[in-house]
């Protein structure tokens, strides 16, 4: 892989009873900081319960997203397709591919939280089922096909788009996976991206890291898709960054616990299981169990070094979970640091300015000697004309 981009996934994480109005335009000022910083993508979610995770619609936050941007890339992460009607989500998808000139990015799941598939009388079972069903259909009315099909929940009859993409020939679309096969195995089928949100957020998912692409790669071949790039690999990773690593134990205990909370006593999740009862605890757990970072740019360094390696080849993206750990000054800094620091390390930008750096303290000796050698020419030429004339 050559230039690694960089970005977020924004769920987003907010503590329940805050002004709700005031934690999404946080949401939407921190994607328009990222875009100033030169971060490439931010990924938005949907839920619709729980009380932590706001947004309903990661399109219409797209939309208000785009407005306040210029060049970052905005995804869904993810479109709960099981959810809906699969021909108004390619529908709403093409429209946003033009109202953001090409900029859009259609990521799917079953859904995460059972208390969302609950209310429209599904269980995890159903939305997983209808993922790949509507998926299916998803990928056909793209490629301009007119579909005919009844599904569990909703009944298509010569439905079809009347808008093709902006994008041409499509937008990338990515199937989310948490450390189970399924969302690999869907990737390769359709030829799409994968975003691996478990793979780096549990131990058992990073275990399984390099073996989610090697799934996507046998699927592909199965079902005569291309060969999968890996620049449509995205791995979801957990970070905060200081300038010291004391710093930055002190800037989480902000929001750690509440987080930690969310998916230890709230969201049916097990896959997101955590561990930890204080904050040392929980910094531990990040830190020790290999699964983000709290502390400083070298950390962060080394955490994506260590998903490249683990990785077994590379891939496209590493996605920052949006997690409120920190307040929203520290938040980006914590950002901030990581374009001005890390981002060169994996974008080929670093060793040209270390390289010329070098080159130039090895000559510097001699460099400075021919200074001040023309200096002390031009010197005594100034002298000789000045006697000429006298």
């Amino acid at each position: 892989m050559s230039r690694l981009r960089f970005g977020t996934f924004l769920a987003p994480f907010h503590s329940p009873g805050q002004n709700p109005t005031l934690a999404l335009q946080r949401d939407l000022d921190l994607v328009s900081h990222l875009d100033a910083l030169g971060y490439d993508e931010a990924w938005i979610g949907e839920h619709h319960s729980a009380g932590s995770e706001i947004i309903a619609s990661p399109e219409i936050f797209i939309a208000a997203a785009a407005e306040r941007t210029r060049t970052i890339k905005l995804g869904t992460g993810v479109t709960s397709i099981s959810y809906h009607n699969p021909l108004w989500v390619a529908d709403r998808m093409v429209l946003l591919d033009h109202l953001t000139r090409g900029r859009t990015m259609l990521g799917v799941g079953p859904g995460s939280l059972p208390t969302d598939s609950a209310m429209i009388g599904l269980n995890p079972t159903d939305t997983r089922e209808l993922l790949e069903v509507n998926l299916d259909i998803i990928t056909r009315l793209l490629r301009g096909e007119t579909v005919t099909q009844q599904t569990k929940t909703h009944n298509l009859v010569d439905a079809q788009l009347q808008l093709r993409p902006y994008t041409d020939p499509c937008f990338e679309l990515a199937v989310a996976a948490v450390a189970s096969p399924t969302g690999p195995r869907m990737a390769g089928r359709f030829g799409t991206g994968l975003l691996s949100i478990g793979a780096t957020l549990t131990q058992d998912g990073f275990d399984a890291l390099a073996h989610h692409w090697s799934v996507v790669e046998e699927r592909a071949a199965h079902f005569g898709q291309p060969t999968p790039d890996r620049a449509g690999w995205r791995l979801v990773g957990l970070m905060h960054i200081a300038e010291t690593k004391e710093q930055a134990y002190r800037e989480v205990e902000y929001g750690i616990e509440q987080w930690f909370n969310y998916f230890q006593k709230v969201a049916a999740f097990p896959q997101m299981a955590v561990d930890g009862s204080s904050i040392k605890e929980m910094i531990d757990f990040i830190n020790d169990a290999g699964i983000g970072a709290i502390g400083t740019v070298e950390d962060a360094k080394a955490q994506v070094q260590k998903l490249v390696d683990q990785s077994n080849g590379g891939f496209g993206a590493m996605l920052l979970l949006g997690h409120e750990w920190a307040n929203p000054e520290a938040t980006k800094k914590s950002y901030e640091l990581i374009a001005q620091h890390v981002f060169p390390e994996f974008q080929d930008q670093a060793a040209g300015t270390r390289a010329a750096a070098a080159r130039a303290t090895d000559t510097r000796e001699g460099h400075a000697q021919s200074q001040l050698d023309a200096v002390d020419h031009m010197t005594k030429k100034y002298e000789q004309e000045k006697a000429a004339t006298s």
